[in-house]
């Protein structure tokens, strides 16, 4: 897990969970069950197309997308945004062990073997753990369109959220 992006910002997300994250947020803002195609949410996201398709595979597979073929397909959500949290998208994304892992990415790090940060970590990684599980697609949504955000800044707007 990179704990810093590009710029520099404190982030834990990977590229990929951050483009799942905006494609979703995308998708919930649209019509119910319209089909939106990858080419579309690429444009609006501003990332590259085969990859979002991807991603957008990975989620059909994990059961959060309907995924159609065809003149008229495209992708849409399974479900309504409040009920997919946070916390399922990025377990899909970043695989089932994402919060057990060492922040300093020790093999074996728990209660019986800890790392110097461990004792410290924990408190911590369980307030990002509660915000992922009390974070919906639909909170994320209205984020949106309200105009409180931008697409793109929905990564770093979750983080605020744990500041004290």
């Amino acid at each position: 897990m990179c704990l810093l992006n590009h710029r520099g910002h404190e982030m834990l997300l990977s590229r990929t969970s951050q483009y799942a994250v905006q494609a979703l947020i995308y998708m919930a803002i649209q019509p119910a069950a319209t089909p939106v195609l990858n080419k579309d949410i690429a444009s609006e996201l501003g990332v590259p197309a085969p990859y979002l398709a991807k991603i957008l595979q990975s989620l059909a597979k994990g059961n959060l997308l309907f995924s159609f073929r065809g003149r008229l397909g495209g992708f849409c959500l399974r479900e309504g945004g409040d009920k997919i949290t946070l916390m399922q998208i990025l377990l899909l994304t970043e695989g089932p062990a994402f919060t057990e892992s060492c922040l300093l990415g020790l093999k074996k790090c728990s209660d019986e073997t800890a790392c110097p940060l461990h004792f410290r970590w924990v408190p911590v990684k369980k307030k990002i753990i509660d915000l992922l599980q009390d974070t919906t697609l639909e909170k994320l949504a209205k984020a949106v369109e309200t105009g409180k955000y931008r697409l793109a800044d929905v990564p770093g707007m979750l983080f605020e959220q744990l500041q004290p």
